[in-house]
């Protein structure tokens, strides 16, 4: 008796910890660990805990910025959202730990494969956000400002020079930013790159910018993959914990080595005009054991007008176009019956009892991946409402474009492959 009250003993202690993640590991070789924004380990979480229901409007506030900055890419052009009488935020949902500078500096970057630069506040910054640290340059000894001369300045948006320094101005949802173009020493988990070249920002307004600065693992010629093509191999994968998980094990695995070798692949189409995304070809999708009548049309790929599939780590609930979504909606439905249907924010299927519809899969050209419910269905914290966590492309910002995204993506590794021209998806556990 007295050895099993010891057990249990040990076993209570082990679960409380379970609850409150260590949020000092170290990062190790060449992995990084993710972080939501609403862990208990993110100094951005809110300070008075959200309802499930206005946690789920915030979520979906974010996402209406977020796609109308991926469709001013899509566009070419710059659409700012209009708030509608609330403040639209466009936080990415991952973090990461960096070191910058020399002696190395902590800085937290959110994670968007669908933009290239990195950059953070650095010092004096005006209008930059008082959550989180900027970056002191007058403290790092490896810091310089990148002349106007050099190739990197011919790669920002909008480049200007002030004296010798390049600077540029770029819009990030319905924010805008000026930043010098610099270069330093980036320690990614144990990794030094010196010289990394991104953008100290000095001004900034508007309420969509990252606090705490990005982290672009994008395609294009300042992001992580081109400044560590030789270290990295332009190949990265990652795995994204629950939005509503308390723990820390999510991660960013830089290069080729320790990426999982049982894993389905599709081919990454190149879109020359939008190099940033990760377009893949999405063919089909499958509610239940249907599959939708879906137009091929609304799959589509056309570098011309930027439509088809991208898959996206900033856009949380995966949107449609709506000759997509309205059948899958549809079909959801009819596999539920008669259950009344309601809505919450962009919601438009949500129900009281329990969901029929065992999984959902998205059939891409080479793989199909599919969903169980903790992937699709969104439910309050007491289980009494759930919802169909999609949506259909809003009319207000361009429709041709379908986001799969990161709630879809929870508990999967990712895997971008840019040499072979290839992403991989395979199911694992990390929350």
């Amino acid at each position: 008796m007295r050895n099993l009250l010891i057990s249990l003993v040990i076993l209570f202690f082990s679960m409380v910890q379970g609850l409150s993640p260590n949020c000092n590991i170290q990062d190790q070789g060449s992995t990084l660990q993710v972080i939501n924004v609403n862990s208990p380990c993110s100094p951005f979480r809110p300070k008075t805990p959200l309802s499930w229901q206005d946690t789920v409007l915030q979520m979906q506030s974010k996402d209406k910025a977020r796609l109308q900055y991926l469709s001013s890419l899509v566009a070419g052009k710059s659409i700012v959202p209009i708030a509608s009488g609330r403040t639209i935020t466009q936080n990415p949902t991952y973090i990461v730990r960096a070191k910058i500078g020399t002696p190395p500096q902590t800085l937290l970057l959110a994670v968007d494969t669908s933009n290239d630069a990195a950059w953070v506040p650095c010092t004096g910054c005006v209008g930059c956000s008082s959550a989180a640290p900027v970056f002191d340059t007058a403290n790092s000894s490896t810091f310089k400002s990148v002349d106007c001369s050099a190739d990197q300045c011919k790669q920002v948006p909008s480049p200007s020079c002030v004296g010798t320094t390049c600077g540029f101005n770029k819009t990030y949802g319905g924010s805008t930013f000026a930043a010098n173009l610099v270069q330093d020493t980036l320690v990614l988990a144990t990794d030094p790159v010196p010289g990394y070249t991104f953008g100290c920002i000095q001004t900034a307004t508007g309420s969509s910018l990252p606090a705490q600065g990005l982290l672009g693992l994008g395609r294009g010629p300042l992001s992580l993959l081109s400044q560590t093509d030789s270290l990295y191999k332009s190949t990265f994968s990652y795995c994204l914990p629950s939005y509503k998980s308390t723990n820390f094990s999510g991660s960013l695995r830089l290069g080729p080595n320790s990426q999982p070798k049982k894993i389905k692949y599709t081919q990454l189409l190149k879109n020359p005009r939008r190099s940033s995304l990760y377009y893949v070809n999405l063919m089909a999708i499958r509610v239940g054991n249907r599959i939708v009548d879906i137009p091929a049309t609304a799959f589509a790929f056309d570098p011309n007008t930027g439509a088809g599939t991208v898959i996206d780590s900033g856009t949380i609930f995966t949107s449609l176009v709506k000759a997509a979504y309205i059948p899958v909606r549809d079909e959801f439905r009819r596999r539920m019956g008669n259950s009344t249907v309601s809505s919450l924010g962009g919601f438009d299927t949500c129900y009281t009892v329990p969901i029929t519809i065992p999984t959902i899969t998205f059939i891409f050209s080479g793989m199909n991946v599919t969903l169980p419910q903790d992937n699709f269905i969104i439910r309050s914290t007491a289980g009494t409402t759930s919802c169909l966590a999609m949506a259909a492309a809003a009319d207000n910002v361009n429709s041709v474009l379908n986001v799969f995204a990161n709630f879809q993506q929870q508990n999967h590794r990712i895997l971008i492959d840019v040499p072979n021209t290839k992403l991989g998806v395979a199911r694992e556990t990390c929350s």
